[in-house]
């Protein structure tokens, strides 16, 4: 990979866990964003199915232009591996009730965003089964934090039963507006990272928000790569690969804070991170998937350490 990297040009090195790689300097994230954005409007113009072959004609352009080959190219796949993707990806898609992907733009938006996660994390191990994330020495258990009133977000955990089940659609119908619609965390588990991410975009929320906004929700925090082909075999838009399966990645609730007049501060606190460069934001509509650059990752974890005082 190092070879491929160099002959495009000038190289930057990042420090990701003991060893370095590099990374072109031609990659621009602000312009292939604005590249995404772009070629979202046009995939628009053409969402019906007699376009299929026009659609696939626009993709094999585009993506050769240099604000987002240039991204592309230096994934794991490369250019060609994420063409051929987002293209089965697209004949694949299926609109229903669960995935983030309410069209084919969205569908497109969200996998071409989500190969910055890619980029930055590409040489992180993933979580391939559950039993690895459970015992995981690199994360940390929530609700042993949580108990301790360390966390300065929420979240709530998948029911494990049928009675769970039933209890928690309960709650539902006598007060439907008193938590996010979501299945909540299968894996109540974080990075250390992730953790001081969260609690300091939590803190900033409850000092930014009106008065009687509740706190920053996650709804999704690191995932195994098993668990990544089930939520797809459900029909969400669950990417592969992805910077849940990594740890780096989570959601959090954007649309149930309009009830409180604080959806638009929340968005905008997230988004004034990505222009600084500690996250990738990607808009899935309900809730946002955040992804934590690697150049945070030393002062978050430090962050971390001073909180817990560890």
């Amino acid at each position: 990979m190092r070879d491929r990297l160099a002959g495009a040009g000038l190289a930057v090195e990042v420090r990701v866990t003991g060893e370095s790689r590099e990374l072109p300097a031609a990659v621009d994230l602000a312009a292939y964003r604005v590249a995404v954005a772009e070629l979202l409007v046009e995939v628009g113009a053409l969402a019906d199915v007699a376009s299929t072959r026009a659609r696939q004609v626009l993709i094999d352009e585009r993506l050769r232009e240099p604000a987002l080959a240039a991204v592309l190219d230096a994934t794991p796949q490369g250019l060609i591996g994420a063409r051929e993707t987002l293209l089965l990806e697209m004949a694949r898609y299926q609109p229903n009730d669960r995935t983030s992907a309410g069209d084919l733009s969205a569908l497109v938006r969200i996998y071409l965003l989500s190969r910055i996660d890619v980029l930055w994390w590409q040489d992180a191990p993933t979580f391939v089964t559950d039993d690895q994330v459970n015992g995981s020495a690199e994360l940390v258990d929530l609700e042993w934090l949580r108990r301790r009133d360390l966390l300065r977000f929420r979240y709530q955990e998948q029911p494990a039963t049928m009675l769970g089940r039933a209890a928690r659609g309960l709650r539902r119908r006598l007060r439907p507006d008193a938590t996010p619609h979501t299945a909540g965390l299968l894996f109540r588990r974080a990075r250390r990272e992730v953790v001081a991410l969260l609690n300091e975009i939590g803190r900033e929320f409850t000092a930014l928000a009106p008065p009687a906004t509740p706190p920053l929700w996650v709804t999704s925090l690191v995932r195994s790569a098993e668990h990544q082909y089930r939520l797809r075999r459900l029909g969400y838009a669950a990417m592969l690969p992805s910077g849940h399966c990594l740890g780096y990645s989570v959601d959090v609730e954007l649309a149930w804070f309009e009830r409180f007049g604080a959806r638009d501060t929340l968005a905008q606190l997230l988004l004034s991170r990505q222009e600084a460069g500690e996250l990738n934001v990607i808009d899935e509509g309900q809730a946002w998937h955040l992804c934590l650059a690697p150049t945070a990752r030393r002062r978050l974890r430090r962050a971390y350490e001073a909180e817990m005082g560890v």
